[in-house]
């Protein structure tokens, strides 16, 4: 798999019961560094950090620090949304379930501008729900939220309340959720993206503002010892880390996240886990981590085998940690794989690699209607979502200025009132090509636009 996708470097590892019967590295850490990876090698788990961070809670729940049924309004009472009688029945298990109502990946775009996490936590309440607890959108601040609700029950910061919950108990000395802490490791795997058919290393990735949903970095080593934790409802050597009463709930159907298909049976989300079947009918639990700006990970267990598996690898997501996983379980299933489900994943992946932004693919217009002089879209636009966008000329071109990261954008004109602008090849696919226009005191930036709140008004 690793020579058919080219990526640089995984590490894997498979526990049975107790044991960690594999953990293994290949390839590098760096196309630049060179170094090997190992089964010690730190990865970004991205998303996988959702169910770790589960964990987290189940272990307060289990110490009655909270219920997964606690009211956000009793433990975050700051933290608001849209509707006043969600804001008070929303609770941390709706949040960890992504059945809040909140649209999908809501305050994503504000990290990616430079709001830190109590602002884009803040900032939700402008965002428009969906039926509450009846629709399923994956949010990442969602359920941070919920995880910070958690942590200020318990009187301390998240980070250090995963390591005295979770990573102190099982021994896991190379795992944390700080990303200062994954900057610092000497075997550490380097994010990387595909640029004109080669990886290189991509942009940094901190993911400090949604730590709980994504900020997590550990080893196949220190994740097996957690899927051992796992395989054995929640105890480690004799000793309950999390009762099992806590833990069930988390690996049990919340809501449907994903109908049956052809190939893959219909999947739950439990709080913080993928909950489903394999396609002999075991129940089995998993979930995925991507960041696009390099790391895909993936980890899978079948209680009733009483095995588990977890696969790191440190570029954006092509399925390959996926593909793995299922071939092993049928391997062990059935004796040969199934299907080619690097084929397969390949496909379902392929989406993280299409041009993105309403002129994407388009082609400029031979003859475009002339623009107004530049210094008429100069100001400064206010949106309370999003903040206050500055519109300048410099160097006889339109650059927008956006978020407490002062986030620039540098426009070509389009047609008329309407511009343009891409990003570098490590930031967005190839070809991929924003809108900004102009309409008489407003302008729309689709980029930031999936909610409909991508239009900024004059303020001067």
């Amino acid at each position: 798999m690793m020579a058919t996708s080219g990526i640089p470097g995984m590490s894997v590892a498979v526990v049975r019961g107790t044991n960690t019967v594999f953990a293994q590295g290949y390839g590098v850490t760096s196309v630049t560094t060179q170094q090997g990876v190992n089964a010690d090698t730190v990865f970004q788990l991205a998303s996988v950090s959702k169910s770790v961070g589960a964990t987290v809670v189940a272990a307060q729940v289990g110490q009655g620090v909270v219920s997964w049924d606690t009211p956000m309004s009793r433990v975050l009472p700051w933290f608001t949304l849209a509707d006043p009688t969600t804001t008070a029945k929303v609770t941390v298990g709706d949040l960890y379930a992504h059945r809040s109502g909140l649209p999908e990946h809501a305050g994503d775009t504000l990290e990616e501008i430079g709001y830190d996490q109590t602002q884009i936590l803040q900032r939700l309440h402008y965002l428009a729900l969906d039926p509450f607890r009846t629709t399923y959108h994956y949010t990442n601040f969602g359920l941070t939220a919920g995880a910070a609700g958690v942590a200020a029950a318990a009187g301390v910061d998240w980070a250090t309340l995963s390591q005295q919950a979770i990573y102190q108990p099982l021994g896991m000395t190379r795992t944390s959720s700080l990303y200062a802490d994954f900057a610092a490791r000497s075997n550490a795997a380097a994010g990387h993206v595909l640029v004109n058919g080669k990886y290189v290393p991509g942009p940094l990735r901190d993911p400090d503002p949604q730590s709980p949903a994504g900020g997590v970095s550990s080893s196949a080593n220190d994740m097996a010892r957690w899927l051992a934790m796992l395989l054995r409802n929640g105890t480690v050597n004799g000793q309950v880390v999390i009762p099992a009463s806590a833990l069930q709930p988390a690996l049990s159907q919340q809501i449907e996240s994903r109908p049956a298909t052809a190939t893959l049976p219909a999947a739950y989300y439990g709080y913080g886990f993928v909950v489903s079947t394999t396609a002999s009918g075991r129940a089995m639990f998993n979930h995925s981590g991507a960041f696009t700006a390099g790391a895909a990970t993936t980890f899978m267990v079948v209680p009733s085998m009483d095995l588990a598996i977890v696969v790191l690898t440190n570029t954006a997501p092509v399925g390959v940690p996926e593909a793995l996983a299922q071939q092993f379980f049928d391997l062990v299933q059935y004796g040969k794989a199934q299907q080619d489900w690097l084929a397969f994943f390949t496909s379902v992946f392929a989406v993280y690699s299409q041009p993105v932004g309403a002129l994407a693919g388009a082609t400029p217009p031979a003859s475009p209607a002339p623009a107004q002089p530049l210094a008429n879209y100069a100001g400064v636009y206010a949106n309370d979502y999003f903040g206050p966008l500055q519109v300048a000329v410099q160097d006889n071109a339109l650059v927008l200025t956006l978020g407490p990261a002062s986030t620039q954008f540098t426009c070509t004109h389009w047609n008329g009132d309407v511009f343009s602008y891409v990003l570098p090849p490590t930031e967005a696919p190839a070809g991929s090509r924003f809108e900004v226009s102009f309409a008489g005191q407003q302008v729309t930036l689709d980029n930031f636009n999936e909610q409909g709140l991508g239009t900024f008004t004059r303020a001067s």
